[in-house]
């Protein structure tokens, strides 16, 4: 399985028999160099009704569209939405969004989307246990560098890939990644072009991983 980072909170995860797409984004976002020409998925999740996150034209193939909480299978693809909030105040001031446990090709993959919230013994039960976990840690109307770090404590996985933090050219303010960086004790940032894993990683700590933001090929 294949993970590849579009920028912002987007990712393409390709299996042996399927693809998924979370978050695209469109060209108001400020990263025009990187929202690529269509590309096709057989999965598109979206964790809430944002411009920045449900950009549904940027993806190709006929996807079958996940918006909202529950239990989804699509080619071999196992998908569980889990409600949660996009600030720390019950959803009061930025409203819900849904959070999304992929599993792909025998693989956990979890997308926080903009979580603004540490998670709740609910959603860590509904989470599960966690492979790969995608974070945003730049702040603003997410988690900031620390509270990301915080969750990330509380969920255990092998892997973190941060994600919505200070690109060039994007247009919201955001923090930069070295903050996150620093919060989990990494004193220099390595980028790596994708993540390839032919199976389930192993090890006992919990490993950081910073992906190049890159446009996709159809």
């Amino acid at each position: 399985m294949e993970i590849s980072f579009v920028g912002h909170a987007c990712f393409r995860l390709r299996g042996r028999e399927a693809s998924v797409v979370i978050d695209p984004y469109g060209k108001g976002l400020g990263l025009t160099t990187l929202v690529p020409s269509k590309f096709s998925a057989d999965v598109l999740a979206l964790t809430h009704d944002h411009p920045s996150h449900n950009n549904r034209a940027m993806v190709g193939g006929n996807p079958y569209v996940i918006t909202t909480p529950g239990e989804y299978e699509v080619k071999g693809v196992s998908v569980r939405g889990i409600s949660a909030f996009h600030d720390d105040e019950g959803g009061e001031k930025l409203g819900s969004l849904t959070i999304f446990r992929i599993t792909i090709d025998e693989i956990v993959v979890a997308h926080l989307g903009d979580l603004g919230h540490s998670l709740s013994e609910a959603q860590q039960e509904q989470l599960g246990s966690v492979d790969v976990l995608l974070v945003p840690v730049g702040g603003g109307a997410a988690l900031s560098a620390t509270a990301a770090a915080a969750v990330a404590n509380q969920l255990e996985p092998r892997i973190v890939i941060p994600m919505h933090y200070k690109l060039p050219g994007l247009k919201i303010d955001l923090d930069e990644p070295k903050h996150f960086a620093a919060e989990m004790g990494i004193e220099q940032i390595e980028y790596q072009p994708k993540l390839v894993l032919n199976g389930r990683p192993s090890g006992d700590e919990t490993k950081v991983m910073f992906l190049e933001a890159r446009a996709q090929a159809a």
